[in-house]
């Protein structure tokens, strides 16, 4: 090996914990030797991938650029579920077409450079946008952006299950999301200088900056050295359709898990509601949304490493605990607005509660993804990450819009007890999964 190379061993292994760099569980051995290299790819497409999610995330960076263009308020509730059903529903549909596809990275460079083109139209929007039809504008390339990134996610998991060994999988996320944490932590730093000006030049940047992240992404992607893999069993839609059923039937175990994942929707639903709370304290001025920017990335830069670690070691033990944690946060969210004074009319407590959401959100995105690829052999990893996804997408828009009605008869507070509810039933959910790492 080239000093390079041994550097990179070395690297890798003190990431990880191993000792040898060589040792691989449920991947050939080719690709075993690759995983160092590998395994560098990866975390800096992730980088990429989960700083532009930040940067053009649905929950905070859009609803400003709304506001800021002049878009009727109505637009601002269909930004979540167009981000998470757009994204989670055709899945199962594409799912037969990678199949097809002896080395699935390329499905997934499609999907970041689609995402890149997306944002550079938000990041124009943002600066010519206006009013009705600007919201409109924004509305068609937020679906254009979550058809791709449903592309990506599920070439994505593919390829990771082909090319990092099993216990090795949550350790490269959780590093990912500690180094994007960082960055967007910095993101948020600078929008806090902007206090209480509007500023569409530093949200076109913003959204700039996730194009390039996108960009990086699939650059990554291209250089990972995928290993060939089978091509028979590919399905078109109505064939995926019918095998998933009929999995679903058979597999207890996967209709369990997403029953639970469907459960721990509440911690994503629950996040712009609490947003929500804090933004009409600030108003849209960029200054609040700093605020909100930099919590989050000091919480995904502090959860991510320490999930990503639990999660190779249960992952079933981190879906029970991120939906307890989930609970606690929403309910400290509603007792916040109930209390007089000013602790109920400043940003700062919403923002804390925020934050520790944020954190367990972390680890439910963790615990769901490193339970599914363990769980899925290799030759349906594809299928049941497409169908996992596809059911959740339709519960997202189902549970979604129930949330929306009760937020507008109920309120923002007691909603987020509602939430709290779902997520303790996602906890004792989870307690019942299997283990799959052991």
């Amino acid at each position: 090996m080239s000093e390079r190379e041994i550097g990179q061993s070395r690297l890798y292994e003190w990431l990880t914990g191993d000792e040898d760099s060589r040792m691989c569980k449920d991947i050939s051995d080719e690709a075993c030797d690759e995983q160092p290299r590998n395994f560098f790819l990866h975390l800096f497409a992730a980088l990429g991938n989960k700083l532009a999610d930040e940067l053009s995330s649905a929950r905070l960076v859009l609803p400003w650029l709304l506001g800021v263009i002049g878009a009727p308020l109505w637009m601002v509730g269909l930004l979540v579920p167009i981000r998470e059903a757009g994204a989670l529903l055709p899945q199962l549909f594409v799912a037969g077409f990678i199949r097809l596809k002896p080395q699935r990275k390329w499905v997934w460079v499609a999907g970041g450079c689609l995402q890149a083109l997306a944002a550079m139209v938000l990041a124009l929007l943002a600066v010519y946008g206006q009013g009705s039809l600007g919201g409109a504008l924004v509305l068609t390339a937020l679906i254009a952006l979550s058809l791709a990134r449903g592309l990506s996610s599920i070439a994505t998991k593919d390829v990771l299950g082909k090319t990092i060994a099993k216990r090795r999988r949550g350790n490269l996320m959780g590093w990912s999301g500690s180094v994007a944490g960082a960055v967007t932590l910095a993101a948020g730093g600078v929008l806090m200088l902007f206090e209480d000006r509007p500023g569409e030049l530093a949200l076109a940047i913003l959204l700039g900056i996730a194009a390039l992240g996108w960009a990086v992404n699939a650059a990554c992607a291209a250089r990972i050295a995928e290993m060939p893999g089978a091509v028979e069993g590919g399905e078109n839609a109505w064939d995926s359709i019918k095998l998933g059923l009929h999995l679903m039937r058979e597999d207890r175990g996967f209709l369990h898990f997403n029953l639970s994942r469907s459960l721990l929707l509440a911690s994503a639903l629950a996040l712009p509601y609490v947003a929500v709370l804090g933004q009409q304290q600030s108003g849209a001025e960029l200054g609040g949304l700093g605020i909100l920017i930099v919590v989050s990335g000091i919480a995904g830069m502090i959860a991510s490493p320490v999930w990503g670690k639990r999660a190779d070691a249960s992952s079933r033990s981190v879906l029970r605990d991120t939906g307890l944690g989930a609970a606690v946060c929403c309910l400290l969210g509603a007792a916040i607005a109930w209390l007089p004074g000013e602790w109920s009319s400043q940003v700062w407590p919403y923002a804390l509660v925020y934050a520790l959401l944020v954190v367990v959100h972390a680890g439910v995105r963790l615990g769901r993804k490193t339970y599914l690829v363990d769980m899925a052999g290799q030759d349906r990893r594809a299928l049941y990450v497409a169908l996992s996804n596809t059911i959740t997408g339709v519960m997202m828009l189902v549970v979604g819009g129930m949330t929306g009605l009760l937020a507008q008869w109920l309120g923002t507070d007691w909603l987020l007890v509602f939430l709290a509810v779902m997520a303790l039933a996602a906890a004792l959910s989870a307690t019942r999964l299997p283990e799959v790492e052991q």
